[in-house]
């Protein structure tokens, strides 16, 4: 992974040289957030609006505000030298040093950013649905932490099934969303998405969409959705800052247009905005 570029508080550094404490609190309890960006011919997406979450979510862990100057400076280290095609810019930053408890340390920020070439996602992909829920009652309900374990598990089960997303429900029996991903359905010709409320992120993808698509007149809704709608939807679609918007192709095996009218409408909408400026 030595073409992964690494910046880590203040400086450079190799991706396989170690440049976090053992005892960061990163490390050992996963006490931290992260934001992940696009990055196209050298030019990040939407940098002001993954900090503004950032906040959000050190807020929720009740970690100081994080230096926006100071990640900014390690995104334009990571991005300096031959331009990234298309990739993946990642910041995090963690509650620094602490003891190996969940109790902290009033310790400085760790502020680490890595960007990497990333493959272009594919036109449609296949996704199923797995027995773990969200919590949308938990502490972390819709911050993007560190704390990804549950993650890598559903991912893992939805690799082995040959899709590239898993998606949860909540403990309500309502879809929430998927590993790293928003979800939208389409039925009746309407747009629906889950709520906030549902435990969800707040993608930043989910976001735009429902900014953009309001703007251009395509009826979008956020609404509490059954898991069931998974069974009639007459389209789904996925959003990440990666995938933009993502027809799905199937949801658990049972197939769909990919895209259908009203995705394919939703990322004419994406095209169109997003081509506008990086920063919208």
């Amino acid at each position: 992974m030595t073409d992964i570029r690494v910046w880590v508080d203040g400086a450079r550094v190799p991706s396989d040289a170690p440049a976090v404490s053992a005892v960061d609190h990163g490390v050992t309890v996963g006490d931290g957030a992260f934001e992940t960006a696009k990055v196209v011919d050298g030019t990040p997406f939407a940098v002001g609006r993954h900090l503004a979450r950032l906040d959000r979510t050190m807020a929720g862990l009740g970690l100081p505000r994080a230096d926006h100057d100071r990640v900014r400076e390690g995104v334009a280290a990571v991005l300096d030298g031959e331009p990234i095609g298309f990739g993946r810019l990642r910041w995090t930053v963690t509650g620094g040093h602490g003891p190996l408890g969940s109790d902290r340390l009033d310790s400085a920020l760790t502020y680490i950013v890595t960007a990497v070439e990333h493959a272009r996602p594919p036109a449609s992909g296949s996704v199923v649905t797995v027995p773990w829920v969200r919590n949308e009652r938990s502490a972390t309900a819709g911050l993007k932490t560190t704390s990804y374990a549950e993650n890598v598990v559903a991912l893992a089960r939805a690799a082995e099934q040959g899709a590239i997303e898993a998606l949860f429900a909540n403990t309500r029996g309502e879809l929430c969303e998927a590993t790293g991903s928003n979800v939208f359905v389409v039925t009746d010709g309407v747009l629906r998405t889950p709520p906030l409320t549902s435990g969800c992120l707040a993608g930043i993808s989910r976001e735009l969409v429902l900014e953009w698509c309001r703007e251009d007149g395509l009826e979008v809704r956020e609404e509490p959705l059954p898991m069931a709608v998974l069974t009639e939807a007459d389209e789904v679609f996925l959003t990440s800052s990666i995938k933009d918007v993502m027809p799905v192709s199937a949801v658990d095996g049972r197939g769909l247009p990919a895209p259908g009218p009203v995705t394919r409408a939703a990322m004419d909408v994406w095209a169109r905005h997003a081509a506008r400026t990086a920063e919208p």
